[in-house]
């Protein structure tokens, strides 16, 4: 499916194909034979979660849902990962989907007990140096505060940790749920029961309690869900655009004549479809009658239109220019190119692997340490305790849980992606999620395209030749006025040149144009005739004089038009895609960071190598497919190296979403965009250095994130166990177990800080 064409070109057997364009420029195109007739392509039933034709509010039939950390957990309908609790998602989105029910749970939780919690805290803190209560009255106060936030807004918390216990899967909610639970709980013997703990206990006037521990670990993790939610939400919009690209209708003639607009999931193979000017094509297929420019760079990336005549394919969802066409459907529903390149999408962002995977690799085994240590703890001291020894037992266990409560190994990865997306931004470039931070400095190969990323995506004029005896103005005020009518791309960079240097332009008559080849008229009188060499030999011009020179501008990536006036050889005009300034620059500093930069284009062979040649690129693929990015993607992977992807296009979504990291240009589409983990604001590939570095050093203070998290509960667990009792009769009360864990992700927040200046 590849067109290698560094070295030797590999010929491949295809269909003849039309120019690309109505002037017949030499601009190397390909477009692809995707359709084929199959009887079985119209699965009605699936149409709507595709194309967004016919929503529906309620999951579609079949609808599989599974775990963003875990892809290997599948079932046919919504719940929770019974691995690590996160509530499970629809493979495939729909465009009907509202907001995500649990976001909006959680959101509602977090607002109604952050002032319960504000105010728990304030009490906890104040209140006994200010003496706003008497020291029982403020527990009752504190107990009766916490308990909504504990019962009714952690409740979700304590459902994934009883989960994680039924599962025999410790996590982190393990840890959560086991702390809030037991600070609580404690805290509430303290306030109920106050006789049960020695009198060592009392401070201020009553049993220490801790309510404000528990209700403060409820609200900081009901945010970080929050936030995560909201991040999640992200992933599915490169697939939501795709969606919303295909058309909700289609246009059906009916054998009597007559013609109908219907649903798009009614359409069938072999339906005869109109397709009016400027309207989508609605399905993959084939023309039957008429002749129209197609604008197919949703799809392709490419940005000059591709003519269509009876007999050619046609692709859903791309745009029909001017004229009107009659097609016959050949693949609908989960058959089109548009589906399939949905599907891929998606497939590919299952594929990838958890954020944050150090962090749950620690907690692990952080759990089952951190429970087994308060569990020996608690008997320990209830049977070798100094009496009341299971009093003992229990507020050391209870203070061996807290200070291992997880807050500071949950905020030492999340704290660095926060400050480094914000550091990046500054820069010009957008990371998605912490996994693309995480793996951007690996990265030894960077995929590139073509159109949009190494270009500029617009045809420029580039430089016009006068034939002898004859004035380059002429000929472009020639051309320029025959194409003053035009909205075609190569037309529109001919007439601007002719407007940019002020000639005055004419209303040209008897305007015909020859599909592919180029078109003709009368300017002034003149016969002129614009367009590729057949043209020109159909008329009987000998375009030899200048043809040296038209191979030399093909050879720099240039589309040539020759120009006759009046049945002789006027001159020639060339028309580029001109290189991005910023990309030799950014192509050196990439070669001298150790990357190697691979081309991808959908634009023919002639046109790979020249722009290859210009930019030094040794490795190049031209005539390359949406899905063909993606294999190319996949290659590489199978090879051993970390693949980076940069493109702008929709066609690019595939290989963007398959890659290690995808990276899109911020002057590209939308859905390049969404299916990317980085996107360059300003389209300068540039960027793409700066955040390699970027990544390395918050990769580092990720790592000494956790290391200070890990080393706080190396020292506070064995301390809050009792292990200095026997030799200073120093116990770790649950109010100074607090105020460590407090510490602690104070440390991991400021050294998070530092990388506002990387």
């Amino acid at each position: 499916m590849l067109k290698r064409t560094h070295g030797t070109e590999l010929e491949r057997d295809r269909r003849a194909e039309p120019a690309c364009c109505a002037h017949g420029g030499d601009h190397a195109h390909s477009h692809h034979d995707h359709g084929h007739d199959d009887p079985h392509a119209h699965h009605h039933d699936h149409v709507h979660a595709l194309t967004g034709a016919a929503p529906v509010a309620t999951p579609a039939p079949g609808t599989i849902y599974t775990c963003p950390m875990h892809p290997q957990i599948r079932q046919p309908e919504p719940g929770n990962c019974p691995l690590c609790g996160m509530a499970l998602e629809p493979e495939l989105p729909s465009l009907e989907d509202g907001p995500n029910p649990e976001l909006v749970d959680f959101t509602r939780r977090f607002w109604w007990s952050l002032p319960l919690t504000a105010i728990v805290t304030v009490l906890a803190m104040f209140g006994h140096r200010l003496q706003w209560f008497a020291p029982a009255t403020q527990s009752w106060i504190e107990l009766a505060l916490a308990a909504p936030v504990v019962w009714w807004a952690g409740w979700p918390f304590l459902e994934r940790w009883w989960q994680s216990i039924g599962n025999r899967s410790p996590n982190m909610w393990t840890l959560i749920g086991t702390g809030v639970g037991i600070a609580y709980l404690y805290s509430a013997v303290a306030t109920i029961a106050p006789q049960v703990f020695p009198a060592s206990f009392v401070e201020h006037g009553r049993i220490g309690v801790y309510f404000e521990a528990a209700a403060v670990i409820v609200s900081l993790t009901l945010l970080g869900q929050v936030l995560e939610l909201r991040a999640r939400s992200a992933t599915t919009a490169a697939i939501k655009a795709l969606l919303g690209l295909a058309p909700k209708t289609a246009r059906r003639l009916r054998d009597d004549g007559t013609e109908e607009d219907i649903p798009l999931a009614h359409v069938h193979v072999g339906d005869r479809l109109r397709v009016r000017p400027g309207e989508k094509v609605p399905v993959d297929g084939v023309v039957l009658d008429g002749r129209s420019s197609i604008d197919e760079s949703m799809l392709t990336g490419e940005p000059i239109p591709v003519e269509k005549q009876p007999g050619e394919r046609v692709i859903g969802a791309t745009i029909n220019g001017t004229g009107s066409l009659i097609m016959r459907a050949e693949k609908v529903g989960t058959e089109t190119v548009l589906s399939q390149i949905v599907q891929m999408v998606a497939a590919a962002q299952r594929s990838r692997a958890p954020l944050q995977r150090m962090a749950d690799a620690v907690s692990y085994w952080f759990v089952l340490a951190v429970g087994a240590i308060a569990l020996a703890t608690f008997f320990a001291w209830g049977f070798f305790g100094p009496e009341p020894s299971w009093v003992y037992g229990t507020i050391n266990a209870i203070a061996v849980l807290i200070i291992a409560c997880p807050c500071a190994l949950g905020l030492a990865t999340p704290m660095s992606v926060m400050v480094a997306t914000g550091r990046a931004a500054t820069s010009g470039v957008l990371f998605k999620d912490a996994e693309a931070i995480e793996h951007l400095r690996t990265v030894d190969t960077l995929i590139v395209d073509k159109t949009g990323t190494l270009t500029v995506g617009k045809p420029a004029f580039r430089s016009a030749l006068a034939a002898p005896g004859v004035k380059e103005d002429d000929v472009l005020r020639a051309a320029a006025s025959l194409d003053a009518g035009s909205e075609h791309p190569l037309a529109e960079a001919i007439v601007a040149e002719a407007r940019r240097r002020g000639l005055v332009l004419v209303a040209a008559q008897d305007f015909e144009s020859s599909t592919g080849i180029g078109v003709r008229g009368r300017v002034d009188g003149s016969a002129v005739a614009v367009g590729n060499t057949q043209l020109m030999r159909e008329l009987g011009i000998d375009v030899a004089p200048l043809v040296p020179q038209a191979e030399q501008l093909r050879s720099r990536a240039a589309s040539v038009v020759f120009v006759a006036i009046d049945g002789r050889l006027a001159g020639l005009i060339a028309v580029a895609d001109p290189i991005k300034e910023s990309t030799p620059e950014a192509l050196r500093v990439l070669k001298r960071a150790g990357i190697r930069v691979v081309m991808a284009t959908g634009d023919g062979a002639a046109t790979a190598r020249a722009v290859a040649a210009q930019l030094g690129l040794d490795e190049y693929y031209g005539e390359v497919r949406p899905q063909d990015k993606a294999e190319l993607v996949a290659r590489y992977k199978r090879e051993g190296r970390r693949v980076a992807m940069a493109g702008d296009g929709i066609n690019d979504a595939p290989a963007l979403a398959a890659a290690d990291v995808g990276i899109a240009m911020g002057t590209g589409t939308d859905v390049a965009m969404a299916a990317s983990h980085v996107t360059l604001v300003k389209g300068d590939l540039r960027g793409i250095a700066r955040a390699r570095e970027l990544s390395a050093a918050t990769v580092a203070n990720m790592k000494q994130n956790l290391g200070f998290a890990l080393v706080y509960n190396a020292l506070g667990v064995p301390i809050a166990a009792g292990v200095l009792y026997p030799f200073f009769g120093l116990l770790l009360s649950p109010l100074i177990a607090a105020a460590a864990m407090s510490f602690s992700s104070v440390s991991v927040v400021g050294n998070a800080l530092r990388l506002r200046t990387a």
